[in-house]
């Protein structure tokens, strides 16, 4: 493989700075699923950021309390709406869409903070003191570490979050016995400390209601003793040292040290989306101290091998190497990160890849809730959009990377939900909207909240978010072939579809079309020469129902279903139009050619059929496709950074390396903006590699992991295609574990020379693999590696 490096020597695997993290955007995440934790790796004073997936604001009362619509709704409030719209008057469909629209959705919280405060033979160092320093994350590992010299002294720490145990461990070790150690827990929350033996407990109380900063209300962060209340939490700490240890209410203090480790746990009253959280927070502080007790029965060597061995199984699956210099390997993360507006650093964006690889085995396990906007780490009490479910896309692009890059099993906190929230939008179909079936809006949150929220119609006036989220069914069964999922998932799949079937209306002629319509977030400008949102058939609901409809009707034929729907959907997918072509040959947003009131809107909502959908290919639809590029090209390259990696997914697609590639240098730029921000110009990513919306939002960093591996390897057309959209910049490289549909696992290799590929499936099948033009059809036998090679 020419110069690449070995990856447990480079910077492919491991993030590493030469100072500790000022911010909270500089901090490293750990994560076992349910807790987060954010390590800062400081010299005398340090932090580490503590989360709880499971810790929202609010539960089922709070949702019910903020469910009053503002105005009519039902089948007449609908056709109310259609019938303005038909009638050319949008200013009052605008204002009775509005009538759909209550409350809000609910927050994810933060839980708190352990704060440490480390001696050195009695003083506290200072930064300006200590030698050697260096701070690390290690991707493979799951470990980070700090280590500086003071006085000859070798300090060192390594803090993981293991999920076989359920703890975070932090440890600390000294050449000398001079170490000292003072622990307090805080949190942002209603909190109080509870005495342990040799730890630290802290009881806390959830608010029952937290608006989402953009709202003004008269009381944002309300906690209540009623029926409504929020739900409890705990933290729990205990340590294990060689030196002497001493415990207050609120502080634990070792002196005279070599190690001191401490073991956390957490815990919550959360028990599911429609049960209201009863358990006390002594009972939580329980709970998670028994988890802490086991793990402190365990040797610290014991506890690091079991971690790192469950983390190993799914992280190892896959992996990318970009050849790139040793001079850049040998720079700290923020500094590449700082050059590479200017300096092409092919490894760093592998190490983006990896990264994204590594957040999600951190953050979504089987049992869990789905990512939010932050994954699970969060430090904001009212964090921006309320750090929630934003299914209009965010959440979607959160999975986009499960099944490609093998951690199908990561996907399954999703695949729960979506039944769940297929549950309780049976309710918000019927009486929103006097429908069957199900629907969600943009916005949810972990009590299953599918009302349209009280807004902008812009946003809120969107029911498509079944639609596009039970395609993550589909995509599940594709990739595994996993029929008894599929049966289980066909209760979800039919729901959208009974949904959409009832939405959809009549055109004038004769097709059919969505109204009232919207694409998501963005505005078009109206006969009147304003911005308005509402209107009919926008190009994205129609892809999003075809494809529902689509695969409901293979669903059922695989599973051998008899349902008089399934031949209602087919009949109603020939009268769906196809996207039209607008008169600068850009595929059109609306049904109508309407002016965007933003050219450079960040959603790219009528390029779903390029991605994640696949109506829209360069071989099968070539108009299409190119009307796709045209519209990229109108949007221009700035945008925010989900939306930049979008772009990635969009470009790789339609097979157009070099814009692939420029959008994925423009997300490896520093990001200079921490606000909220609708526009390009703060997007990238921050020192820790965290995307930048701005502000930070994780859905960028799994996006642009998507957006590579559809650049390196892409299986939605039904042939497998090697290296489709692979920049020049990236002469060499090998990448390992991608899959493919039908549970085919592709390794590749290439230099200048040319392309070798690995392909392992887990049933016996025929296929047919590509590269550039050439074609080659393989038999491939379950289990035994198929090498393919092409110049």
């Amino acid at each position: 493989m020419g110069n690449l490096v070995s990856s447990d020597r480079s910077g492919l695997q491991r993030m590493f700075y030469d100072r500790p993290a000022a911010t909270w955007l500089e901090a490293l995440p750990l994560g076992n699923g349910r807790i987060g934790a954010m390590c800062f790796g400081g010299i005398g004073r340090d932090r580490i950021g503590l989360n709880d997936e499971t810790l929202w604001s609010g539960g089922p009362e709070t949702a019910r309390l903020l469910s009053t619509p503002l105005g009519a709704t039902g089948a007449d409030a609908v056709q109310a709406v259609r019938d303005a719209l038909r009638a050319g008057d949008i200013r009052r469909a605008h204002e009775l869409a509005r009538g759909f629209h209550s409350g809000y959705s609910q927050a994810y919280l933060p839980l708190g903070d352990l704060l440490l405060e480390v001696r050195i033979d009695g003083a506290t160092p200072e930064a300006g003191e200590v030698t050697r320093y260096r701070r690390e994350l290690d991707l493979d590992a799951a470990l980070a570490t700090a280590e500086y010299e003071l006085g000859g002294v070798v300090v060192r720490q390594e803090v993981f979050v293991s999920a076989p145990d359920g703890v975070l461990v932090h440890r600390m070790t000294a050449s000398e016995p001079v170490l000292a150690l003072t622990c307090r827990l805080t949190s942002p929350l209603q909190s109080r400390p509870h005495a342990v033996q040799d730890g630290l407990g802290l009881l806390l109380q959830a608010p029952a209601d937290v608006a989402p900063p953009h709202r003004d209300v008269p009381e944002p962060i309300r906690y209540s003793d009623g029926a409504d209340r929020g739900m409890a939490a705990a933290i729990a700490l205990r340590t294990t040292t060689d030196g002497e240890v001493g415990a207050r209410d609120s502080e634990l203090t070792v002196e005279g040290a070599t190690e001191i480790a401490l073991i956390l746990s957490t815990a919550t009253g959360y028990d599911g989306p429609f049960s209201a959280p009863t358990r006390t927070a002594e009972e939580c502080w329980f709970a998670a101290d028994q988890t802490v007790l086991a793990a402190l029965d365990r040797e610290y060597d014991e506890l690091l091998a079991d971690h790192q061995t469950d983390h190993r199984r799914l992280f190892r699956r896959a992996s990318l190497e970009l050849a790139g210099s040793a001079e850049q390997y040998g720079q700290p993360t923020d500094v590449r990160v700082a050059r590479a507006r200017d300096v092409e650093d092919p490894a760093l964006a592998a190490l983006i890849f990896n990264y994204g690889r590594y957040l999600m085995v951190a953050s979504s396990r089987p049992g869990g809730l789905p990512t939010n906007l932050q994954g699970i780490w969060n430090d904001i009490l009212r964090p921006p959009w309320s750090s929630n479910f934003t299914v209009n896309i965010n959440t979607e692009m959160n999975y986009w990377p499960a099944e490609t890059t093998n951690l199908s099993e990561c996907h399954e906190p999703l695949l729960r939900y979506i039944g769940h929230l297929a549950q309780a939008g049976r309710r918000t179909a019927r009486e929103r909207y006097g429908c069957g079936g199900w629907t969600a809006h943009h916005n949810a949150d972990a009590w299953c909240w599918t009302l349209p929220v009280e807004g902008d119609p812009r946003w809120s006036n969107w029911p498509m978010a079944g639609a596009w989220l039970v395609r993550h069914l589909w995509d599940h069964y594709e990739f595994t072939g996993d029929a008894q999922f599929l049966g289980e998932a066909w209760p979800a799949l039919r729901g959208a579809a009974e949904f959409c079937l009832d939405w959809l209306v009549e055109m004038p002629d004769g097709s059919l079309g969505t109204a009232p319509s919207t694409s998501p977030e963005n505005d078009y400008i109206a006969g009147d020469g304003q911005p308005a949102s509402v209107t009919e058939s926008s190009t994205m609901d129609l892809a999003l129902i075809s494809d529902l409809f689509h695969r409901v009707e293979q669903a059922a034929e695989l599973l051998d279903v008899v349902d008089p729907i399934v031949g209602e959907l087919a009949t109603a997918r020939k009268r769906l139009p196809e996207p039209s072509i607008g008169a600068q040959g850009q595929l059109q947003e609306w049904a109508a050619d309407l002016p965007e009131e933003d050219p450079h809107h960040r959603h790219q909502s009528h390029l779903i059929g390029v991605h994640p959908g696949d109506a829209i290919t360069p071989d099968g639809t070539p108009s299409l496709a190119a009307a796709a590029v045209r519209t990229l090209d109108l949007r221009g390259d700035e945008a925010t950074g989900w939306s930049l990696a979008w772009k990635i997914c969009l470009r790789s697609r339609l097979r157009d390396a070099a814009g692939a590639h420029r959008l994925v240098r423009a997300f490896l730029t520093p990001a200079d903006d921490t606000g909220t921000s609708y526009v390009g110009s703060g997007a990238g990513v921050y020192p820790n590699l965290f995307c930048a919306h701005p502000p930070f939002q994780i859905d960028g960093n799994f996006g642009a992991t998507a957006g590579i591996a559809e650049m390196l390897l892409q299986s939605h057309t039904g042939e497998v295609e090697l290296l489709p959209a692979l920049p020049a910049a990236w002469t060499r490289g090998r990448v390992t574990g991608l899959r493919a549909r039908g549970g085919v696992v592709v390794d590749i290799s290439w230099t200048p020379r040319g392309v070798e590929a690995v392909l392992t499936a887990d049933r016996d099948q025929e296929r047919v693999v590509r590269h550039g033009d050439e074609r080659v059809p393989v038999r491939l036998t379950a289990g035994i590696g198929h090498r393919v090679s092409s110049n």
